[in-house]
């Protein structure tokens, strides 16, 4: 019923329409009633004196009579004339045909108003005979009908997946506000703009008062809405770093992760974090052709004045480059897959000469990444805090467990001090320091024993002391500490 067509026979205005249809109906009506009139005197005369005597003139005439009312009866059909108001509307084989239209009308208009609808007017038929290819089709009742109520107009209706979002007398308009959220993500290279959701424009009945202003549409369509991805943690991560890098509060994360200890991250962990998506998302392609290095082909050699894992470049070759045409797909502007369509390579790619080291690796060199001295819970992390009613800054962790619990290498190197702390480190107490090689060194402090002495090689995971709460501490806890180039950096960087 969507799209409907109006009465042809409009044209002719309702009154002339009426007095045509009347007259067709009193024309017929009277060829039958004359024939029938006819053809009883015929009967009478032929009967008369109690003889049937039909002569072959009485039977040519009945014949006739009998003709004509064949003919109407075969050309025209009863019919009714439906009047609206006194407006002549067309014919139906009988007041239940119009009356069924009029129910359609009145059960779509209250469901498009929202409210119980009945449409008011003075209806009345009148019987008629009408050629039956001349019967008004239904539809054009209902249309006529539906013009008739103020409320309800004919509009292009814009949905996505099913939800309205506005409309226009103009399908142009709407047209326009979904080539405005495509815009944004086209450039010279897209070949193709598609969104992902249904988005249909349909020509329908709606309330007059529906929602026509194309700003209030485009507000809808470009929302965001937020979503769920995840993030896979780096080293030097920290989980308030993470939080501001995804525009969220440290609260937010957490909340997004009920199961992690905000405190205590690792390199590879994946968190969830926040992500908005549009209310109305769009796929573009892009056919891009651009210039693209090639790596170097690595060569190694082996070299037994190095240990083994180390290495060392002897010459860094140079990349090749190649010409490369693509097809890049992306959601939102964002890169979802590349399907490479072909390459051509400008200048190959020079060796890459790598030594490697073939030499025993003594037990105590550093393996570059850094375990756990002990665990337990953490109640200091590093940064600004308030203790013994004074804010300052945290150089370290401090991970509390139970008087005399072992305390570990956290990598291989050299012991640079084991003792009492003095001067700038009284508070310390009894500590640890190990030398890791390229500037970095790690921190034991609080010990209630030292185990290794200056100088010592010590192995990663080896005994170096053990959990006590000398110096300056309110109790039993290892303050863990990392330094690069003498500057404190925050252990839950490289802590594995």
């Amino acid at each position: 019923m969507d799209e409907i067509l109006h009465l042809p026979q409009q044209e002719e205005g309702g009154e002339r329409l009426t007095a045509r249809l009347r007259a067709r109906a009193e024309t017929a009506g009277a060829a039958l009633r004359t024939g029938a009139e006819r053809f009883r005197r015929w009967t009478d005369t032929a009967t008369a004196g109690g003889r049937r005597i039909i002569s072959p003139l009485h039977f040519l005439a009945a014949a006739a009579v009998l003709g004509v009312a064949a003919v109407v009866t075969t050309v025209y059909t009863p019919a009714y004339v439906v009047e609206l108001n006194g407006v002549a509307l067309g014919t139906v084989t009988s007041p239940q045909v119009f009356e069924e239209a009029l129910d359609r009308v009145e059960a779509r208009a209250t469901s498009i108003l929202g409210y119980d609808y009945t449409l008011d007017g003075d209806i009345s038929y009148s019987l008629a005979l009408i050629e039956p290819e001349n019967l008004t089709p239904t539809a054009s009742f209902e249309t006529y009908l539906f013009d008739q109520i103020g409320d309800v107009m004919k509009n292009y209706v814009l949905t996505v997946n099913g939800q309205f979002i506005g409309a226009s007398q103009d399908r142009d308009t709407l047209t326009a506000v979904l080539d405005q959220i495509k815009a944004a993500y086209i450039n010279e290279n897209t070949i193709s703009a598609e969104f992902t959701s249904g988005v249909y424009i349909t020509h329908e009945y709606t309330a007059a008062n529906v929602n026509q202003d194309a700003d209030v549409m485009l507000a809808t369509l470009t929302s965001n809405t937020n979503g769920k991805t995840t993030y896979e943690v780096k080293q030097g991560d920290t989980f308030v770093g993470i939080a501001a890098a995804n525009d969220m509060t440290l609260s937010e994360l957490e909340a997004l992760n009920p199961d992690v200890d905000s405190s205590v991250i690792y390199i590879g962990q994946i968190l969830n974090v926040k992500e908005e998506i549009p209310f109305l998302s769009v796929k573009t392609v892009d056919h891009v052709t651009y210039t693209e290095s090639i790596a170097c082909p690595v060569v190694e050699v082996e070299d037994d004045t190095m240990y083994q894992g180390e290495s060392k470049v002897l010459d860094a070759g140079t990349p090749g480059e190649q010409v490369v045409t693509a097809d890049v797909a992306y959601l939102n502007g964002v890169e979802q897959e590349r399907e490479v369509l072909s390459t051509e390579v400008t200048r190959e790619a020079t060796n890459k000469v790598i030594a490697v080291g073939t030499k025993v690796r003594p037990s105590w060199l550093p393996t570059g990444s850094y375990i756990w001295p002990v665990y337990g819970n953490i109640t200091s992390s590093f940064g600004y805090r308030s203790i013994f009613g004074s804010y300052s800054y945290h150089s370290g962790l401090d991970i509390a467990t139970a008087y005399g619990t072992t305390i570990k290498a956290s990598d291989g190197g050299t012991v640079v001090w084991s003792g009492t702390g003095t001067g700038s480190y009284w508070s310390y107490g009894n500590y640890v320091v190990i030398d890791h090689g390229n500037g970095v060194q790690t921190y034991y402090a609080h010990c209630s024993s030292l185990l290794v002495s200056t100088g010592d090689k010590v192995y990663q995971g080896q005994p170096i002391a053990r959990v006590g709460s000398t110096g300056r501490s309110t109790g039993n806890h290892c303050h863990f500490e990392v330094k690069i180039n003498g500057t404190s950096v925050n252990p839950l960087a490289y802590l594995n």
